[in-house]
């Protein structure tokens, strides 16, 4: 029966390291291709299926907690999974390789956490409640710190590749889209990492909402491990494994609440004491906050009990982190810093003048959000910030906001290309909802916003250049250049918007030359509607 155990524990391993890989590369590709293969990955995270209204999603995820427990936590999650991995950089050491112990659930902070979070939620306070969201927390890390890194790693190979004239790799930009959603990822970034270093899950088992509300389920889940009383010989070894805390070897039961269901306990138990097994029909160990005193020979042959014997082989456990590894751990965030910190552009005309760089105009009241979200609303209600949609935009349009309101929720911007009305590529890879689902001839048709052109600040009209970038460059013909007169008296060509053919693609505000801020620029709509 342990050899199957073991064979299960490596089971699961193998399809969390799959299934963690796949949700990092759907972060960190910016060719595009990868969102076609693995974007269903995101579709399955629970949150955004709850979000999306995907009742067989959640069903199917609720239905698997019920049967095994919170295996969702180990093989599905990738805030869960990439704690494990960095827990396992914790025990590499020979002398804290056992070094957890059991604690008492914190379930008021647990039950206080989830029931705000969902208040927030329901009340539309997003921005609060997205910070603990656990796939969007990992959504964040990936993009603001994973993916700089890997976009320079991709540029050293593009680099070195063009040198044999191979163009294999092209060149990716790295650049901060939001400081303020870089700074957030960061101290979200340090703060779960040190907490699995020196004690595995207690994000999962504190903070988490989803876990919580998955290890309510679980704790009467079907299959759940299992102390065999009679087997066991309180040795502690199933506890000192124990990322999750939740084995008491004193009392020998285990808060199946709190178990992520990774088999550590049962690989490191000798006596085969402890079975993943089904428990229908048995009548669940009562959780005694008091061990039983029962004697235990010791390797020299004295007798011991067992809450001696675990004073013991706790005190020999130490929660010194070493500085070598700390160190290391610490140096992952200001390496994605490092990464990211480049020079400023250098933004000319022609390669002559130098320009000052944009900045942003007044969208009016609502944010500009993509066509696929229908209305500022929908987007607003749904969307939990992963950044997805963000790492995907090909043109860099998408922006994660810094307004308290929707903080992190991505908006639109154009001051590094518009929005090409034949790509959807947003809409095809949100999890949530949020951008649902449309075809390139569908949102050609899609009014998100409309074209406001300033006069005192249009060239033509302020000083007589002649321009009409706008207008050469709407996809929708909804600019064209007609005649005033001029700064001088002579007659000059200026922009008129048609506002029912401007579907807010942000093209023309993306060409004009005027700076700092565009002579022409998108504002936003409450409602899209089809034009």
């Amino acid at each position: 029966m342990k050899k199957g155990m073991v064979s299960l524990k490596k089971i699961r391993i193998i399809i969390a390291a799959l299934m963690f890989a796949a949700v990092t590369l759907l972060f960190l590709d910016f060719t595009g291709v990868i969102h076609e293969w693995l974007s269903w990955i995101a579709k399955i995270q629970f949150l955004p299926a709850l979000l999306a209204l995907n009742v067989v999603i959640v069903i199917a995820l609720l239905l698997i907690t019920a049967v095994f427990g919170r295996i969702y936590c180990s093989i599905i999650c990738p805030l869960g999974i990439m704690q494990d991995i960095i827990a396992w950089f914790g025990t590499l050491r020979k002398k804290n390789r056992n070094k957890y112990h059991y604690t008492k659930a914190k379930n008021i902070l647990r039950y206080v956490v989830l029931g705000v979070f969902a208040v927030l939620m329901i009340a539309g306070i997003h921005s609060i409640a997205i910070l603990i969201a656990p796939y969007s927390a990992y959504g964040r890390i990936a993009q603001n710190l994973f993916s700089p890194i890997y976009n320079a790693g991709n540029n050293i190979l593009a680099f070195w590749a063009e040198r044999l004239d191979s163009y294999t790799f092209y060149p990716a930009e790295v650049w901060i889209r939001s400081v303020p959603t870089f700074i957030i990822a960061l101290v979200t970034f340090i703060v779960i990492a040190v907490l699995a270093y020196r004690g595995g899950r207690t994000w999962c088992n504190t903070i988490c909402p989803v876990g919580t509300l998955l290890g309510f389920i679980s704790k009467y889940s079907l299959f759940k491990p299992v102390i065999n009383k009679d087997k066991c010989i309180h040795c502690h070894l199933c506890e000192k494994r124990c990322k999750a805390a939740c084995i008491n070897s004193d009392s020998q039961t285990i808060d199946t609440s709190r178990c992520v269901a990774c088999m550590n306990c049962i690989e490191n138990c000798h006596h085969g004491a402890i079975q993943y097994k089904c428990t229908w029909g048995r009548k669940p160990a009562k959780q005694d906050e008091t061990a039983e005193n029962v004697n235990i020979k010791t390797s020299d042959g004295k007798s011991q009990t067992s809450e001696e014997s675990a004073e013991t082989n706790r005190s020999v456990l130490t929660d010194n982190v070493s500085t070598a590894r700390r160190g290391f751990l610490m140096s992952l965030p200001a390496l994605a810093v490092s990464s990211v910190a480049m020079a400023e552009d250098k933004l000319t005309d022609g390669g002559m003048a130098e320009l000052k760089p944009r900045q942003r105009p007044d969208r009016g009241e609502f944010s500009l959000v993509p066509a696929g979200a229908r209305s500022f609303g929908n987007f607003s209600a749904r969307c939990t910030g992963c950044q997805l949609c963000v790492t995907k935009c090909p043109n860099g349009v998408l922006r994660p906001s810094t307004s308290l309101l929707n903080l992190m929720q991505p908006e639109m911007s154009f001051d590094k290309g518009f929005c090409r009305p034949e790509c959807t590529r947003c809409s095809e890879v949100c999890p949530t909802g949020a951008i649902q689902s449309i075809k390139p001839f569908e949102k050609s048709g899609i009014q998100i916003g409309h074209a406001v052109w300033l006069k005192s600040l249009c060239l033509p009209a302020a000083d007589g250049t002649k321009c009409g970038n706008c207008s050469r460059h709407c996809p929708n013909g909804a600019i064209e250049m007609i005649e005033i007169d001029g700064p001088k008296g002579e007659k000059v060509e200026v922009p008129s918007v048609d506002t029912e053919r401007c579907i807010g693609c942000g093209a023309c505000e993306y060409v004009c030359p005027v700076r700092p801020i565009s002579a022409i620029h998108i504002v936003g709509h409450e409602v899209h509607k089809e034009i």
